[in-house]
């Protein structure tokens, strides 16, 4: 019942890809560069990168070990999405000087974005170990932070081992603590990654991302109360979010809170640019407590604004064949079963609709297709019966009411008085089996 949360801040409870490549001045060695470097590094700063891309060109085929030419010319093929030739510029600015911070971080972070962890986490440890041109601590937890995105994948522990040095680091910065989150949240270390996303949202208060996340944590551990406060909270946030009010309105049902969950999921539900998965829920809601027509109208909301959700379909047509409109109700059950084949509970409400609308070759299909996915009851043996009797297919009809007859055991006397006296029409040379035993009383 308790979805996860999803959709609200732009980057909830989904781990960020790469890091950013940026452009840091590297440290000059005795050589002097070249003064079309200097040239071109002034292009960069005014995003001039065709002047500055013809100026490095020019530096390094003068000097193929100028690491800065390089270091700059990999800066400007990415920032013109050349990643192919960004990723053999920083190559060589590697290996005519290898102990580059820089350069070390950003040939890491390019590797990573074509999907080369491997290697990439190779040069983001080297960066770990280097000293940054400028702001050592915060470069340093950045490339900490870099190395441990491209570890998950590799080495989920030392993932969580690079997030914890990178806030170490720089103890003011929320992402080490949010991905560690994110990370212990996938293997199911629910306490550890609250107290991750807590550190996140102690350091950024107004940042949605760790309080969903909070969230997300506490409703997979059925800490309901728990989960609502923070939701609570994210609706401070972002009082618009029909995403995060439909959340809390589940909580507050799973809490038994049926009016407090009727109001969160109202108030986002079928209005305009309302929330079709509120409205699903709301008429849900309705529909337990037999308010029909309230319960039709976010049904229907739902079912437009979902079409191709199975999940609103079948609950449309379930609706509908309670209020006897079988025809759509048929429709409505059909479309939920060609969207999710495998949502057992369809079939036996499209028998009953369909044997309604006297379609019983249709009736039959769907039971059988739920014997795929349920054991028979006595009612399916009593539907199917009643539907091979209308087709003319009597031993069939006659199997079907024998083992309803069998099955039941006098909770459904009214369907059992029909059987028999359907039994003794349809199968007289038994007549005498499917009569009522008078029962001695002496």
């Amino acid at each position: 019942m308790l979805a996860i949360l999803s959709g609200s801040g732009g980057a909830l409870a989904s781990q960020q890809s790469t890091p950013t490549v940026r452009h840091h001045r590297v440290a000059e060695t005795e050589n002097a560069t070249s003064p079309e470097v200097e040239q071109a590094e002034a292009a960069m700063q005014k995003q001039e990168f065709d002047a500055a891309e013809a100026l490095l060109k020019k530096a390094v085929a003068a000097n193929s070990a100028d690491y800065r030419a390089w270091f700059d010319l990999g800066f400007v093929y990415t920032q013109t999405k050349r990643r192919p030739e960004a990723i053999d510029a920083y190559r060589k600015s590697v290996a005519a000087k290898p102990d580059v911070f820089e350069s070390n971080l950003n040939l890491g972070i390019v590797l990573a974005r074509q999907g080369d962890n491997a290697e990439a986490a190779r040069y983001l440890k080297a960066a770990t170990q280097l000293k940054p041109t400028a702001n050592a601590d915060e470069g340093l937890a950045r490339a900490w932070l870099s190395l441990g995105m491209v570890k998950e994948s590799l080495d989920p522990q030392q993932a969580l081992a690079a997030y914890a040095q990178a806030a170490k680091l720089n103890p003011k910065n929320p992402e080490p603590h949010l991905s560690a989150a994110i990370l212990l949240e996938r293997q199911e270390k629910y306490d550890d990654a609250a107290g991750e996303y807590q550190a996140a949202a102690t350091l950024e208060p107004k940042a949605a991302e760790p309080i969903a996340g909070l969230a997300n944590v506490y409703s997979m551990q059925k800490k309901l109360p728990e989960a609502e406060a923070e939701l609570r909270r994210l609706l401070e946030l972002e009082p618009n979010n029909s995403t995060v009010r439909t959340q809390l309105g589940r909580v507050l049902a799973a809490q038994g809170k049926q009016g407090e969950a009727a109001t969160a999921l109202g108030s986002g539900a079928s209005k305009p640019g309302g929330d079709p998965h509120g409205a699903l829920d709301l008429g849900t809601m309705y529909v337990k407590a037999g308010n029909y027509a309230a319960a039709e109208e976010q049904l229907r909301f739902a079912v437009k604004g979902l079409p191709q959700d199975a999940e609103a379909h079948y609950a449309m047509g379930s609706l509908l064949m309670v209020q006897k409109q079988y025809p759509e109700a048929q429709q409505e059950l059909l479309i939920a079963a060609k969207l999710k084949p495998d949502l057992s509970g369809i079939y036996g409400n499209l028998a009953v609709v369909a044997a309604a609308n006297k379609e019983y070759a249709l009736a039959i299909q769907a039971l059988d297709t739920r014997a795929k996915f349920l054991p028979e009851i006595p009612a399916t043996y009593f539907l199917r019966a009643t539907s091979y009797d209308n087709l003319k297919d009597r031993p069939k009809a006659i199997e079907n009411y024998k083992q309803f007859l069998s099955a039941d055991g006098g909770k459904m006397p009214d369907q059992e008085w029909q059987a028999r006296h359907r039994l003794i029409a349809i199968d007289p040379t038994n007549a005498s089996k499917y009569e009522y035993k008078k029962v001695d009383k002496k």
